[in-house]
């Protein structure tokens, strides 16, 4: 502890606040001292420690005088740790609250968690060494707001280096999105304007990446509104890319399923389940080839219009009766889809009267309804 010094709670400009933690006791080597609770800072060139009460006790340790730190895992009633061991204390070092420590390192106590991602960011500015490379100059006033948990740079300085920040990180994004706009845009018009010039594994090939990029012009909130109107568009691009997926899949597929793919395909702009499922109960009356399903016990599908459901039961009959009996995971893995809607199409076969169940400590389990097929 006698590396630490006094400090008047001010950022040096030219200096960085990198992260913060609330709840950090300090620890000099195995000894509790009098620093229990306070705000632990990042800078780029120190280790700021500030107490939660008495804001005007605040000492700081320089990061060029740490030599490793290591990790020390929570026990029982003892809250996780950071290590931090020292190089010996400078000649001319600034007065600080210890004139003499026995010990080489200090403990840092994360009694509100956070630890994680403080020696991640610690490990990170040791890595670059960053105070050897920006110059610090005069000091600029933090603002200092225990209960917001955060520190503001105020004035001209602090102020301009935050817009600038939030300036660069807008632009990055933006340009990222126009190119993966352009680049979806540009393989969807090659796939309409080459249909008939390229193969059909060409075809695939050219949709799969299409799918894997995002979908081109997502349907948005910004760009439709947020009430019926956005809603109907909705449903007819969910048409749209859903409909080969269904074919693939036998003609069925559970919300959950569509709501993961949808969303892997729009990228950024994801779709809450709210509005899936509003835009799912409007397919059927715009007269779209998917509808929205939902069996008796609540399970939600969509399925193509041209779903024979007849021809489905039979089906599930025909397998079940080749194998005398089945429970619904073993029917799924027979016919290759999910458990929940293998189970889904027995419930439906039984209620039809086709299968009948024997339902015991083993599980649920289908039999062919014998009343039905024998006199």
């Amino acid at each position: 502890m006698d590396r630490f010094a006094w400090t008047s709670g001010l950022l040096e400009l030219g200096e960085t606040l990198v992260v913060q933690q609330r709840g950090v006791r300090l620890c000099d080597g195995e000894e509790k001292v009098k620093f229990d609770s306070g705000v632990l800072l990042l800078s780029t060139h120190r280790l700021i420690w500030r107490d939660q009460k008495n804001h005007e006790c605040c000492i700081a340790l320089p990061l060029s005088q740490i030599v490793f730190i290591e990790e020390q895992a929570a026990g029982i009633g003892k809250s996780a740790k950071i290590v931090v061991h020292l190089h010996p204390a400078s000649s001319n070092k600034e007065p600080g609250p210890f004139q003499s420590s026995k010990y080489s390192y200090i403990k840092l106590s994360f009694k509100e968690h956070g630890q994680i991602e403080f020696y991640r960011r610690l490990s990170e500015e040791m890595t670059q060494r960053r105070w050897e490379t920006m110059p610090t100059g005069r000091t600029i006033q933090v603002n200092k707001d225990p209960q917001a948990g955060r520190i503001r740079a105020v004035g001209i300085v602090g102020i301009e280096r935050k817009l600038e920040e939030k300036r660069k990180e807008t632009d990055k994004n933006i340009s990222e999105a126009k190119e993966m706009v352009e680049l979806s845009k540009s393989i969807a018009n090659k796939i309409k304007e080459k249909q008939g010039d390229i193969t059909e594994d060409e075809t695939i090939r050219f949709k799969s990446y299409l799918l894997s990029m995002g979908i081109a012009n997502p349907v948005t909130r910004e760009t439709y509104g947020s009430g019926t109107h956005y809603h109907m568009q909705l449903a007819k691009q969910l048409a749209g890319i859903l409909q080969t997926p269904l074919e693939e899949r036998g003609g069925i597929m559970s919300l959950t399923e569509v709501y993961c793919l949808v969303n892997r395909a729009r990228g950024l702009e994801l779709l809450s389940p709210e509005d899936l499922v509003n835009a799912c109960k409007m397919l059927e009356s715009l007269k779209l080839p998917l509808r929205l399903r939902i069996f008796d016990s609540g399970v939600m599908v969509i399925e193509l219009q041209s779903h024979n459901e007849e021809e489905m039961v039979a089906s599930a009959l025909e397998t079940v009766s080749e194998k005398g009996s089945l429970t619904a995971d073993e029917f799924a893995k027979l016919v290759g889809m999910s458990v929940l809607l293998a189970k889904e199409r027995l419930l439906l076969a039984e209620k039809m009267g086709h299968l009948c169940r024997d339902d015991s400590v083993e599980g649920l389990r289908f039999y062919p309804n014998l009343f039905m097929t024998q006199s």
